[in-house]
């Protein structure tokens, strides 16, 4: 069973807009809604490979319902805790002309201690030995970066193995607990360990200093790049995949889903890396946070190059 946890997620409303100037009234060729926060994305990823998850996390309000409504039409399963704020709402503006993707989020509204251990309770209770809980994107206000270090180690006492793609200081605190696998970025890394980087090869001797700490696997998000996946016996460097960019929105998140599903069905790691990369590239290929269709990440997975380092 693969749990997704989106403690602040969020309508995605995507717009279309050519030219887009400051400061000039602006005209949108189209628009589209999604579903969105990084969880929700992982589970609408899931999905689209054949895989079953369940999404839960903090819902609101009318936009909350639309929520839990597109993913109930998506084949996602759902166990949100409900709250009397509306869930926020984040614009996504591109420009196809200027080639720009500009990202407009509001905050995530304060919740209190128990509503957030509510939604520990359902993790815990879907949850099993062998299990995969992905804990990603940020906390509402006010809520301790202690938080999902704290639930990594509940967790991994019962035998859960813990996916994290967190922000700022949640991914720091949370590293601390070593989860099964944490998905930084190249300036994420940096933060973690404390150094500059001149190179792929620094950055993969980093995330093998942070696998020697005791997490299962770090995989370093390289952008358009790329991406480094780390073990403790192996270590691959990704490259990345030259394709026509729609929105830039949910590709990490398609990555860890495609590693999700890799782990789940005993893909060889080298195979996982593989799909992820394809995966991820697939997804900025689509509006919007909607999931490629299947032939495109089988065309893509054909040209994927994966390097051992």
């Amino acid at each position: 069973m693969i749990i997704t946890v989106t403690l602040t997620p969020a309508l995605d409303k995507t717009v279309i807009l050519p030219d887009f100037r400051v400061n000039e009234v602006n005209r949108i060729q189209s628009l589209r809604l999604d579903p969105g926060g990084k969880g929700i994305n992982v589970s609408k990823g899931l999905r689209a490979l054949g895989v079953d998850s369940l999404a839960t996390g903090i819902l609101g309000g009318d936009t909350g319902r639309y929520i839990e409504k597109s993913l109930h039409e998506a084949g996602v399963a759902c166990d949100f805790v409900w709250t009397d704020r509306d869930t926020r709402t984040n614009l996504k503006v591109v420009d196809p002309v200027r080639h720009t993707n500009t990202d407009i989020n509001e905050p995530g509204a304060p919740v209190s201690a128990e509503v957030l251990e509510t939604v520990f309770r359902k993790v815990e209770a879907a949850s099993g030995a062998g299990d995969i809980v992905v804990l990603a994107g940020k906390a509402p206000a006010d809520t301790p970066d202690t938080i999902f270090a704290d639930w990594t180690r509940r967790l991994k006492a019962r035998g859960v193995r813990v996916y994290m793609d967190a922000d700022a200081g949640l991914l720091i605190r949370g590293a601390e607990a070593c989860p099964a696998l944490i998905k930084p970025n190249d300036m994420e890394l940096s933060r973690l360990t404390g150094r500059n980087f001149s190179s792929v090869e620094e950055m993969a001797d980093a995330a093998r200093e942070l696998v020697d700490q005791g997490i299962g696997t770090v995989v370093v998000s390289l952008g358009g790049d790329g991406a480094l996946f780390v073990t403790q016996e192996k270590a691959y460097r990704g490259y990345g995949l030259k394709v026509d960019v729609q929105s830039t929105v949910g590709a990490g998140d398609s990555m860890l889903a495609a590693l999700a599903c890799a782990e789940s069905r005993h893909m060889s790691f080298r195979d996982g890396c593989a799909l992820a990369m394809a995966f991820s590239a697939a997804a900025v290929t689509t509006p919007g946070t909607q999931p490629a269709a299947q032939e495109v990440v089988d065309a893509l997975l054909a040209q994927v190059r994966i390097v051992e380092l």
